[in-house]
Formats: C-alpha cells, sequence, structure tokens
C-alpha cells in the first residue's frame, strides 16, 4: 500500500482586483493568503465534505484498462465532492489533471519520490497515479482511492493557497521547522483523505474491517517509506486518519492550527 509525497513551486504573488463592481468571481479570488490561507481557510467552516455517492464498481485482478476507469471514475467523484465545497466556501475552484503511469517519471516538480505510489505536482496541478504490477495481482480499492484522495487533498491545498504557503514557508526555515510544515502539508492531506472516504464509505464502499485495516497498516507502517520524518510518525498518521474518518468534517484537518506535538 503505498503512501504519497507532493512538490510544488510557490506561486506569482496574487493580482489586484478593483473593490467596487465586483463580481462573485472577484469576492472568490479573495481568499486568504499567506499564512491565513493555512490556518484560517473559509473551507475550516463548510462542515461534512459533500457525499459524491461514489460507486466507481468492482476491481478486477490483471486489467489495466478497468485499472484506469477506477481511478479516473473517483477522481471524478473527488471533482464533485470538493467542487461543492468550494462553492460553499465561496471559493474559485479548478479541477486537477490526472496522469495514469505505469512506470515511474519525472515530473515539472523534479524526479519521483522514493517510496511513493502517487504524486501531485502543483506546477502543472497534475496528479500522477502509478499502477504497479502488485497492483494489478492484487488490485484493493479502499487502498487505492485513500491514495488517491491524498494527492487530491494536495491540490485541494494547492487551489486553496495553503500549498503555496507551505512552500514559501519552507524556502524561509531551517531544516527542523522545515520538516515541521511537511509534516503539517502531508497529515493534512492525509486527513482530507480521510473524510472523503467517510463520505463515500456507503457507496464506494468502504468496509470497515477494510478502513481499520488500512489505518493499523499505516500506524505500524506508514513512515517506513520515507528516509526522514517529513510525512509524520505512523501513530500520527493513524490518528490524523481516523480523526478525519470519523467527523467527515474539513475543519477537523486543520493540521496548521495545532500544537507541534500532533503533527510528530
Amino acid at each position: 500500500m503505498g503512501t504519497a509525497t507532493a512538490a510544488a513551486k510557490p506561486a506569482a504573488a496574487a493580482q489586484g482586483v478593483a473593490a467596487q463592481g465586483a463580481t462573485q468571481q472577484v469576492r472568490q479570488a479573495a481568499a486568504p493568503r499567506g499564512k491565513a490561507a493555512a490556518t484560517s481557510s473559509p473551507l475550516y467552516r463548510t462542515g461534512r465534505l459533500a457525499n459524491s455517492n461514489c460507486a466507481p464498481g468492482d476491481l478486477p485482478r490483471g486489467s489495466t484498462a478497468a485499472y484506469k476507469r477506477f481511478l479516473a471514475y473517483v477522481t471524478n467523484c473527488l471533482n464533485r465532492s470538493w467542487a461543492s465545497q468550494f462553492r460553499k466556501a465561496g471559493m474559485a475552484f479548478s479541477k486537477p489533471r490526472l496522469r495514469i503511469i505505469t512506470s515511474k517519471v519525472r515530473t515539472p516538480c523534479g524526479p519521483w519520490g522514493k517510496g511513493a505510489t502517487g504524486i501531485y505536482c502543483g506546477v502543472n496541478r497534475t496528479m500522477y497515479m502509478l499502477i504497479t504490477k502488485q497492483d494489478l495481482r492484487n488490485p484493493y480499492p479502499v487502498g487505492i482511492s485513500r491514495l488517491m484522495a491524498h494527492e487530491y487533498g494536495h491540490h485541494v491545498q494547492q487551489v486553496s493557497g495553503i500549498l503555496d504557503y507551505s512552500w514559501q514557508a519552507r524556502n524561509r526555515a531551517g531544516q527542523s521547522a522545515r520538516l515541521l510544515l511537511s509534516r503539517r502539508t502531508e497529515l493534512q492531506a492525509e486527513c482530507f483523505s480521510a473524510i472523503f472516504m467517510s463520505t463515500v464509505a456507503e457507496t464506494l464502499p468502504v468496509p470497515s474491517d477494510h478502513w481499520n485495516a488500512t489505518v493499523d497498516w499505516f500506524r505500524k507502517e506508514g513512515h517506513k517509506a520515507w528516509g526522514v520524518n517529513d510525512h509524520g510518525k505512523g501513530p500520527t498518521q493513524a490518528a490524523w486518519m481516523t480523526r478525519g474518518f470519523n467527523s467527515g468534517q474539513v475543519g477537523t484537518c486543520n493540521t496548521w492550527s495545532v500544537h507541534p506535538r500532533y503533527v510528530t
């Protein structure tokens, strides 16, 4: 079961807008920026993530075509859920691109990360999903959907300004602070993933024993793919997964305002 990484370059400064005669689109562009985009996002006040009634169907073994259809279907579910959430927040939204690959590639954000089976690149706003031979032999819909929802979580961070702040802050920080910022980023994406899995639990479906086994795997193994502690310790990853799944609410995923001991 894979975990994921994200990479993005800081975006250019936001353009100014006229104060009078503002359209809804312009008002949407006035969402918080900088640190406030992470700590006080309007998304945190939107309640439970919208349910997309996601039912991609069975995923048979050995079929790359079926696997690709599954990934595309779940991406569309994520598009519907998060587009609705951004509307509730009064924020502009755009869908990510999806690129499905069968071997590791270099993205505009750099080389493929060690240990990753999915990557989100903020430079071209693209989710890269790797289909491995092991995945084809033993497809695990709950694990695959969780990974996709994690990468999509990074896109949510990108569109809302959280990822820009994270990378700008890392560029000014020392090693310890950079790792802390990375953990806040990754653990939030994991929590975002969990709230999606919670809202589609009945339709995807997400059997409770499958979800509990997934969380338990992360508790024991989730940190082992990474050479440094930039994604959080296994128990910390499991805690944010559990927090998000149990609530289903975007506001529970604010990793940016909690004490560092909760993002170890």
